[in-house]
């Protein structure tokens, strides 16, 4: 009984104490948050696709914990479904790009960054301006193979107020991304935009063929294990006393055991 008192004891110091050495960590403004587990779904206003953006991970690539934001576009008519993959890590800047594989019926689109890009920056300004540029490889189904190069270049454009089906969002973000890709005898250019709101992320999107799509649902909240809508002490409560266990429910990193880091990750959430 003594050692249970004593784990038990351990635990709640070892909460407490993280909570106050993380309680001001959260950032006031991210516009992008790339925390494991958050989803986000779109739907076009014609009611004929729906988009899924989601967060995964952590993914071992090349030797590397990376983060997989997973975009798949569902059209209904068809059950067509084009999948887009970004590889990223996240640093105190924002989200770095390690590599894409963009996927549809008719071909497959692949560019790596020896170099992480930047994809997008934690914090955006009117006028910030960012690029990326990186050589791709196009497999078409028929067998054909072209090599060129891709370029995307983004600019925050405005700032305006979303109202979507999910609610009205202030202050979000409009980034313009004009998008070439050139190749031996072809260049194709497109130009869409994305709207991202502070400590939400992406709540509309217009594509290259000015179709609309706007937030329906999203869960942007997956540390908050309790489900009270906020992340708060009971959090960390909750997953410190599972420590050392396989609990999926207390597991926010995913990686199979309930352990510091989880409580790592609460703790810099607390109060969002």
């Amino acid at each position: 009984m003594k050692k249970r008192a004593l784990l038990r004891w351990l635990k709640l110091t070892l909460v407490l104490n993280l909570g106050c050495s993380f309680a001001f960590t959260a950032a006031a403004q991210n516009y992008y948050p790339a925390d494991i587990g958050n989803r986000w779904v779109l739907e076009s206003t014609d009611g004929t696709k729906r988009g899924t953006y989601t967060l995964e991970g952590p993914k071992t690539v090349d030797g590397k914990e990376l983060v997989l934001l997973k975009i798949q576009t569902e059209e209904f008519s068809t059950d067509e479904i084009d999948t887009d993959r970004y590889f990223v890590s996240v640093d105190d800047e924002g989200l770095k790009l390690h590599s894409i594989i963009l996927e549809d019926p008719v071909a497959t689109l692949t560019a790596n960054f020896p170099t992480p890009a930047t994809f997008f920056p934690i914090q955006l300004e009117l006028e910030d301006e960012w690029q990326i540029v990186s050589d791709a490889k196009a497999e078409i189904r028929l067998g054909l193979a072209i090599s060129g190069k891709n370029t995307t270049d983004f600019k925050v454009v405005g700032f305006e107020d979303v109202v979507t089906p999910a609610g009205t969002f202030q202050n979000c973000a409009k980034v313009q991304l004009n998008l070439q890709l050139t190749a031996a005898f072809l260049k194709l250019a497109s130009t869409t935009y994305q709207w991202l709101a502070p400590d939400v992320g992406p709540v509309k999107y217009q594509n290259s063929d000015g179709l609309i799509f706007e937030l329906v649902d999203a869960n942007t909240l997956p540390y908050d294990v309790t489900g009270d809508g906020v992340i708060n002490i009971l959090d960390l409560t909750f997953v410190a006393s599972r420590f050392g266990e396989a609990d999926s429910d207390a597991d926010v990193t995913g990686d199979g055991v309930v352990n510091i880091l989880d409580l790592v990750r609460i703790a810099q959430h607390l109060g969002n």
